[in-house]
């Protein structure tokens, strides 16, 4: 028995460090800075931003979209409620730049369990142009931004074109901290390391590019208006319809304005949960991907095997210290924000803690709707809150 202990724990140790290599390998090779190849034709271009509350730097966020080098974009904002407290974002907006094309869409009429799928079909009426970008409220952009993202969709075989993003904390909170250090180093290197494995079928909602007829080909927005990961599930469905997923190269930053660790805690299980329901044999494997505590794991493992604590502790060490190698590196490469060296364990701990808890149930907290998600990921009012 001693034998089968000791085979998991160096089973275990080897898979996760490997993981970490990996990471450390794909953002080594990543260039943040690369633009776009070639000087096509750039269509016009309309952006879809839905919008729900005033959120923190949402002025600031949309403002980046307004001022974006490209010669001709529309941007269609769309609320559900009239009294949205956004709108009064909006219309600063439109005083601050007169000559950026507007149009503003406040319909309350609902298109399924998404409502922020059901808020962009709303919008499509008001958009007029073929080529169609939607990012999230939070995010935030370079001028060229628009360049890099339309140059991908030149290629017909590309149906969609996405962002990778990092995020900006707005807070010196622990929370904010802690948040901004998943995205940055956990989440950013896990979609370096997927797509150099060749699994390029995701999009993320930093950035959905798509045209018309690509989108039309999947059943329209209407295809995605029950389901929680719209996002990734639009990158499937395009691969299945024959299209390619591009990343465009570039990044995009995402605003972490979270005081308390709660929200923290409670946007991560969602995000868990909705990766969990479309991807669940490679969400099983991800645990590898903290791997502070799968060698905490392992180190037990060899100690049942009859190992010392010296030796059982060494994979550990090297969890830590590679770890603290990929902090640094991404620290240096992707120009992320300051973070206590201390927080990278505690932060691998932690994540491995929300990981395990997202197999607990399916149930989700959504901009304040209690919702549970099945195994095709398609949603549902939930009966009970939990």
């Amino acid at each position: 028995m001693a034998l089968v202990w000791l085979l998991a724990g160096l089973c275990l140790s080897v898979a996760s460090l490997g993981y970490l290599a990996g990471a450390i390998l794909s953002v080594a090779r990543y260039n943040p800075h690369a633009r776009a190849q070639g000087a096509g034709p750039l269509p016009p271009v309309t952006v879809l931003k839905p919008l729900c509350g005033d959120e923190p730097a949402l002025y600031e966020n949309l403002a980046s979209f307004f001022s974006i080098d490209y010669p001709a974009y529309q941007i269609v904002l769309g609320v559900r409620d009239a009294n949205d407290p956004a709108l009064a974002v909006v219309e600063r907006l439109k005083r601050d730049f007169p000559a950026r094309a507007v149009a503003v869409v406040v319909n309350s009429q609902v298109h399924g369990t998404n409502l922020k799928i059901s808020n962009l079909i709303n919008m499509m009426p008001s958009a007029r142009h073929d080529v169609l970008v939607i990012a999230d409220s939070d995010i935030r952009v370079e001028p060229g931004y628009l360049r890099q993202v339309v140059a991908g969709l030149a290629d017909p075989a590309v149906g969609v074109v996405t962002c990778a993003y990092l995020a900006r904390p707005l807070r010196p909170s622990l929370a904010c901290q802690l948040a901004a250090l998943q995205i940055n180093e956990w989440f950013m290197p896990s979609v370096l390391v997927a797509r150099g494995l060749g699994r390029a079928n995701f999009c993320m909602g930093s950035t959905m590019a798509v045209r018309r007829d690509s989108l039309a080909a999947i059943g329209g927005l209407e295809a995605l208006k029950d389901l929680l990961a719209d996002d990734y599930m639009l990158g499937r469905l395009m691969v299945e319809r024959g299209y390619q997923v591009e990343m465009a190269p570039g990044l995009v930053e995402t605003t972490v304005p979270e005081e308390r660790l709660q929200p923290v805690i409670r946007h991560e299980l969602r995000w868990a949960r909705t990766i969990r329901t479309v991807e669940p044999a490679s969400y099983a494997g991800s645990a590898l991907m903290y791997t502070s505590a799968m060698t905490l794991i392992a180190a037990g493992l060899f100690l049942l095997g009859g190992l010392s604590l010296g030796f059982s502790l060494l994979p550990l060490a090297a969890a830590v210290a590679g770890r603290l190698a990929l902090h640094g590196l991404v620290r240096r490469k992707l120009r992320t924000a300051a973070a206590g060296w201390w927080l990278v364990p505690i932060r691998d701990i932690l994540s491995f803690g929300v990981w395990a808890a997202s197999f607990a149930g399916r149930s989700v907290i959504w901009r304040g709707q209690h919702l549970e998600v099945d195994a095709q990921g398609v949603l549902t009012e939930a009966v009970s809150e939990v």
